[in-house]
Parts: structure tokens; sequence; C-alpha cells
């Protein structure tokens, strides 16, 4: 079970640091939890600690004030646990933002919902991620794993120049004169000589492999059993995924693959160089897909206003 993989040192450590913060930033957290590879199933001994959070602003009035209020809160903190430093990294998002995310079925305020390391549960979250998994827009969530995968492979795992503004441009081909490189629209050629660019090969690890793998399986998954009549929702913890869902789409290569990154990852090797395992083609869903099929409405916004009510009342 991912719970265990938190121990009640790590709960307290959490809850040192959130107070904290609600205290400098005059914000009251109605829900935390774990993000990143501990919410999925994917934290080795040395993984970072993420947490995510919904916050309400402790004096409402801001959210009528001209000014308005902010719509995230990123902080960064150290805790000593059983003797050892941990990094603690949060991400907020003010209760409005999160509402919004939702009505988009953005993936990671969906993932948040989910999450099944909880810090803290001022906010009940269960009824709102049992109705999201029913109402979410397969296309608005499909986009998002999309877009993780293919930017992610394209900064972590491909070859790669990088142009003024540290614009990247990946590597499709080397030319007798220069570069065949890929951008949003296509590709282009980029002479040898050309002082703008800089050739820089990227750190292909193990855990940029796996987050861009995890990312485009989701989306493909996704996809296809939408094709089949049913968008099925990919579980959060990763394993469970890859045993109980993606045999139904991928072959036994392709999970051979993905078992092969995670435990890698679970082991501590994320930052071992392994080179390209996921593939170009496999990073990139394809752009297009059929609204008929993948569109729906998406959760209820009236509901959602519910849930922002609920949050509010909660912080009191």
């Amino acid at each position: 079970m991912t719970m265990s993989a938190v121990s009640s040192t790590v709960y307290d450590a959490v809850e040192r640091a959130l107070s904290e913060l609600e205290s400098e930033f005059d914000v009251r957290a109605v829900l935390a939890v774990a993000r990143g590879s501990h919410a999925w199933g994917a934290a080795s001994p040395d993984s970072d600690y993420d947490v995510g959070f919904v916050f309400v602003e402790a004096d409402c009035r801001r959210y009528a004030h001209l000014d308005g209020t902010r719509e995230s809160v990123v902080e960064y903190a150290t805790a000593t646990v059983d003797g050892h430093p941990i990094d603690l990294e949060f991400q907020g998002w003010n209760v409005t933002t999160f509402a919004k995310l939702l009505a988009a079925s953005n993936q990671g305020a969906i993932d948040l919902l989910r999450s099944p390391i909880r810090y803290r549960t001022t906010y009940d979250p269960d009824p709102l991620a049992a109705e999201l998994e029913r109402t979410f827009d397969p296309m608005d969530l499909y986009h998002d794993w999309r877009a993780i995968a293919s930017n992610t492979y394209r900064t972590y795992l491909s070859d790669h120049l990088v142009g003024p503004d540290d614009e990247v441009f990946p590597i499709r081909d080397r030319l007798a004169k220069g570069y065949l490189v890929e951008t949003d629209d296509g590709t282009t050629t980029i002479a040898a000589d050309d002082e703008r660019f800089t050739e820089t090969a990227t750190r292909q690890t193990v855990k940029g492999n796996l987050t861009v793998f995890r990312a485009a399986a989701s989306a493909r998954y996704l996809k296809r059993t939408g094709e089949r009549g049913d968008h099925d929702l990919p579980a959060l913890e990763f394993e469970s995924f890859l045993e109980e869902q993606a045999p139904a789409v991928f072959d036994a290569d392709r999970l051979e693959c993905g078992h092969r990154l995670l435990e890698r990852k679970r082991r501590g090797d994320g930052n071992a160089v392994i080179g390209d395992r996921v593939g170009r083609e496999f990073a990139h869903p394809p752009r297009l897909i059929d609204p008929a099929v993948h569109a729906r409405d998406g959760p209820d916004r009236t509901r959602l206003n519910d849930v922002v009510d609920a949050m509010i009342d909660a912080s009191r």
C-alpha cells in the first residue's frame, strides 16, 4: 500500500510546515495531500515529499478586493524525520483556482482529489473525487496527459538545440550542414554554424523516462477505452494501472518497459542515465482526437460552486 511509504513522523513534519505556511501567507489549508511519486507509488527511500493543498484566504473579504487573491502558493521547506533531513515542496491552489481547474478536468487537480496519502482533510474530498471520476471531460484530460508526455520528452529525453530565450528544439536528424529540428508546427532546418543555437545532450534518466511513459500511456489508454465506448480513468497508483488496466490496451513488451522503469525508480535509480526507453512515437500521442467520441460537458459548475462554499465553511 502506498500509505505505508509515509511514516507518522512525516505526517507530523508536513503538518508543522503547513501551519507555518498558513501563518506566513494568512491562509487556511482545507485539504493537503501527497503529490508526485509518493501519491502514485513510485517513491524511493530518498524521494522528496511533494504536497498539494487547497487553501482559503483567512480574510474572505479579499475575494472581493480589486487586486483579487493569490491564485497559488509554492513554498519549500526542510525537516528532520527520524534523524534524517527531508525536503518538502508545497504547491497550493486557491479554492477558486482549484474549482476552475476541476471544471477544466485538469489532471493535477483531479489527482489531488484521488491521492491516497492525505495530510489534512478539513474538507472531505471523497464525494467530490467520486463525482469527478464520473463527470470529467475525457477530451480535456487527454490533452493534459498528452502535453505532459510530449513536453517532458522534448525537454528531458530528446537530444536538442537550445536557441534564443532558452527555447528547446529537439533534433530529428543530423544533416551534412546542420540539423533537422522539431518545432511546434512541424520541422525546420538550422545551419550548423548558426551561433544562436547550441547542441545540448539531455540526461535520459529513469525518472524522465518513467514520467513520459506514465503520461503517454495514460493518454493512450483514455483514448482507446473511449473508442471502445467507456472512458476509463487510469488508476492513480501506477502499478495498479499496469497490472489491472493497461493489459487491455498495450502489448507485453510495452508493459514490461513500464514495470522495469517503475521498479528502478523505487530502488533509488531515478537519476541513472539509461537512454531513451520510451521512444519518440509512443511519447507523442495523436494531437487530434475526435470530439464526437471523446468530448463531454465535464463537471457541473453549479456543483463546483457548492464545493467552493463548503471549503470556505470548512476553513472557519
